[in-house]
């Protein structure tokens, strides 16, 4: 006869799955929670809702969690990090603060907070941070990679001398801006929002296949966007730094040539 899985097993078999197979960690979380409605079974599945793509369901389900143990520091950590990745900034300072109470040394709150930082332009305070979390665990949370004004120009030419005469000369007409991080307002024109950390770039106005003399607003200037912040954040090293410049730079120059997100993915720039 087969042995039941204890209520245990089936959180650790759970969090085990839940990059690799999310809907089976789910399911193994859900079954956890209806046999022990705990803060540990409620932490696993709300982790679980929230890798499968439901981040409300997640976010009631890690709030739970917090409600039943207020001491539950992975938890604490877990839903101020999904309220930051749904924008809900103000919130997730507090519950992160909560959690940095709970444990001073957990490096992935101190890198959110870092994170929060950057978009009080308090840059120092998030350097701080960035490299306590780094301490704690380097190869998690390793330090942002530097990224000077000065290297964005040099590799901006770069990949516009690469591309054809033609079109070098349309570009020429296209600001490429940086930002330190994307704005909420632009975050949140997705539906659902876009995570912050992950929007490397973005293309502003109408791309060149929709110009038309029937619509003079498509005559206005495009521009690109690069956020700095979050390219130095998710790169390992300094090539791996570049060639992410690299290939955003190429993606939003192909929005702007009328490239769709397919297009790009089949040109290895997704």
């Amino acid at each position: 006869m087969k042995r039941r899985r204890s209520v245990e097993e089936l959180r650790e078999q759970s969090l085990a799955l839940l990059e690799e197979d999310p809907r089976r960690a789910l399911s193994l979380a859900r079954e956890a929670l209806s046999r022990q409605p705990d803060a540990e079974s409620f932490y696993v599945c709300g982790l679980a809702l929230c890798e499968s793509d439901e981040s409300e369901e997640g976010l009631d389900a890690l709030r739970m969690a917090v409600q039943l143990d207020p001491e539950h520091a992975d938890a604490t950590v877990a839903l101020g990090c999904e309220l930051f990745d749904a924008c809900e900034f103000d919130e997730a300072r507090g519950i992160l603060l909560n959690a940095l109470r709970i444990d001073p040394h957990h490096p992935e709150a101190l890198y959110y907070r870092a994170c929060l930082r950057e978009r009080r332009d308090d840059h120092d305070g998030a350097a701080r941070d960035y490299q306590a979390a780094a301490l704690v665990d380097p190869e998690g949370f390793p330090a942002p990679i530097p990224l000077s004004d000065e290297t964005i120009q040099t590799l901006t030419e770069e990949v516009i001398e690469l591309l054809h005469p033609s079109l070098q000369r349309y570009l020429e007409n296209v600001p490429i801006l940086v930002d330190e991080v994307p704005s909420v307002e632009l975050l949140r024109q997705f539906d659902p929002p876009a995570r912050p950390g992950e929007v490397l770039g973005c293309f502003a106005g109408h791309a060149l296949t929709e110009r038309s003399s029937d619509n003079p607003w498509s005559a206005f200037p495009a521009t690109i966007f690069l956020f700095r912040r979050n390219l130095m954040r998710v790169a390992q090293d300094h090539e791996g730094l570049l060639d992410e410049l690299r290939v955003t730079l190429l993606h939003e120059i192909g929005h702007f040539l009328g490239l769709n997100e397919e297009d790009l993915e089949q040109r290895g720039l997704d």
